[in-house]
């Protein structure tokens, strides 16, 4: 795979799917990576076999996968029978993981204050993600201290709803955003 950097760089609206309407629709859009959002381990490789039919860069959100653990053999599983191209996850041990079978990794990290900053900096510098999504994407002004003090791409997502926060995210340094408005995804 490229490097995520390049693939951010070049395709920085990213379509976050929660249920099957918005699977069919993103598979149908522009958007050329998507973070799957839902499902089960029995629905996971059907959701993503159509998203690689149709061609995208699968990401799949491991905390949100009912009936998934996150050991290692959960994060084995959804390697060996969904086979996305990298995992998001809140979780380090998770991103360590997937880290540990050449998946591409994205450690969501949410930013309440100043402690959960600090924290989220901190787990970023441990688990050396490929890149980190700061959440909700409209705290964008924080993207530029998160930057100063971490080497890996920022992704916005959460709460973004408009084409001015794209591009107010992007602007303050974001590479990419998720959003599951499907009318950014044509952006």
């Amino acid at each position: 795979m490229s490097n995520l950097s390049d693939i951010l760089i070049e395709n920085p609206v990213i379509a976050a799917v929660r249920n099957d309407d918005e699977l069919e629709n993103s598979a149908l859009s522009r958007v050329k990576i998507v973070f799957v959002l839902y499902g089960s381990i029995l629905t996971l490789p059907r959701i993503c076999d159509r998203l690689h039919e149709a061609q995208k860069t699968v990401f799949v959100h491991a905390d949100m996968i009912e009936g998934l653990r996150g050991d290692m053999a959960g994060i084995e599983f959804l390697n060996r029978f969904a086979a996305p191209a990298g995992i998001v996850s809140t979780r380090p041990n998770i991103i360590k993981f997937a880290k540990q079978l050449h998946l591409q990794t994205i450690l969501r990290v949410f930013l309440l204050d100043s402690l959960s900053l600090q924290s989220g900096i901190k787990n970023i510098l441990e688990t050396n993600p490929d890149a980190v999504e700061i959440m909700p994407g409209i705290a964008c002004r924080l993207i530029n201290e998160m930057e100063r003090r971490i080497t890996v791409p920022v992704i916005a997502g959460g709460l973004i709803i408009n084409k001015e926060q794209v591009m107010e995210s992007l602007s303050y340094g974001a590479l990419a955003i998720s959003t599951s408005k499907e009318e950014l995804w044509e952006l």
